[in-house]
């Protein structure tokens, strides 16, 4: 029996001495981590509801701020990983038109020219051309992909660079994105299946298109932003 307490004395000791040489897990961030990116109020808000909820399913998700023209990839911890700017929808709206994505783009008027806002379920595949894509509402032919300076009056690589969001809208409505900040930043968030990508409206109010986000996170990150603006 001694030998038996000693050997049980002995193992306890190790398994505390182990223990206390692990370094301790890190708390759950309060609030999304943006680094040094100055993000809109109602970035902040969205960013921080999809953390805390848990409605980013535990991974790695992507905030499109539709007025600041920009992109935030974030991991699954709530970190940010990088942003950049956008090029969008040339048309203000926060809906797709009926049936927009059965139009051939010669057929798509002006005013139907919209990025939609809301919480879509985003994966990556490919478009008619057999260019890697991620779809981002796939029903209505809305994706996220590399910028296509196809047409030299249109621009897109000189409005991508401007220091103005006021210039990003020319697309028919997908999300056109610096290649390198695609392939670095945006392809790995879907490498291994599906994840949410959370876009802020320009024309309706934030909970009309996102209600889930409550407005009292709303009010607190105007709050956090006026602070950090002072």
């Amino acid at each position: 029996m001694p030998a038996l307490r000693v050997l049980m004395f002995t193992s306890a000791v190790a398994l505390m001495s182990a223990c206390a040489a692990q370094p301790p897990h890190a708390e759950p961030l309060r609030h999304a981590d943006f680094a040094q990116a100055e993000p809109s109020a109602g970035a902040r808000a969205v960013a921080d509801w999809a953390l805390r909820s848990g409605d980013a399913q535990a991974r790695p998700f992507v905030l499109i701020d539709k007025p600041m023209a920009r992109v935030y990839v974030f991991d699954a911890q709530g970190r940010l990983q990088g942003d950049a700017p956008a090029l969008l929808g040339a048309a203000q709206g926060d809906r797709s038109a009926p049936g927009i994505g059965e139009k051939p783009l010669a057929q798509i008027a002006k005013h139907e020219r919209t990025t939609p806002a809301g919480r879509f379920v985003a994966e990556a595949g490919r478009n008619a051309k057999g260019e890697d894509i991620v779809w981002v509402d796939y029903d209505a032919a809305i994706s996220m992909h590399r910028v296509r300076p196809l047409k030299a009056e249109e621009r897109r690589l000189q409005r991508l660079a401007s220091p103005t969001p006021k210039d990003n809208r020319i697309s028919y409505g997908c999300i056109n994105l610096p290649a390198a900040f695609f392939d670095g930043e945006v392809k790995p968030v879907f490498a291994s299946g599906r994840a949410i990508v959370y876009v802020l409206p320009d024309s309706e109010p934030l909970q009309a298109v996102l209600p889930m986000v409550p407005a009292p996170a709303v009010a607190d990150a105007a709050k956090r932003v006026r602070a950090l603006n002072r």
